[in-house]
């Protein structure tokens, strides 16, 4: 789990999914809201809400884990909304190590 940057990130829907290829996590926020987009070993991804976090201090799940990062970008988590629905409401952040 790594640090939300404090600078928005300029992305395009069309880049985020190369740029978690790359960079396998990123921060979100809709609503005051703030979600980690993020890999599970490189092999799942998921969403998870960071003002929640689990007895190992991490953010709790929001979403099932999904193989591929097309399928996770059209996954719905947030009342029936997937990142791709909440796009342009949100704010992107690059996750710091």
């Amino acid at each position: 789990m790594g640090v939300k940057s404090n600078e928005v990130l300029e992305i395009s829907f069309d880049d985020l999914q190369p740029y978690l290829h790359a960079n396998h996590a990123i921060y979100m926020e809709v609503d005051g809201n703030c979600y980690y987009l993020t890999d599970v070993n490189d092999r799942y991804w998921r969403v998870q809400d960071c003002s929640q976090k689990n007895e190992k201090g991490h953010y709790v799940d929001a979403s099932e884990l999904v193989p591929t990062i097309a399928e996770f970008l059209e996954l719905p988590f947030l009342d029936g909304k997937s990142v791709h629905d909440l796009f342009d409401e949100a704010e992107f952040y690059a996750s710091e190590k």
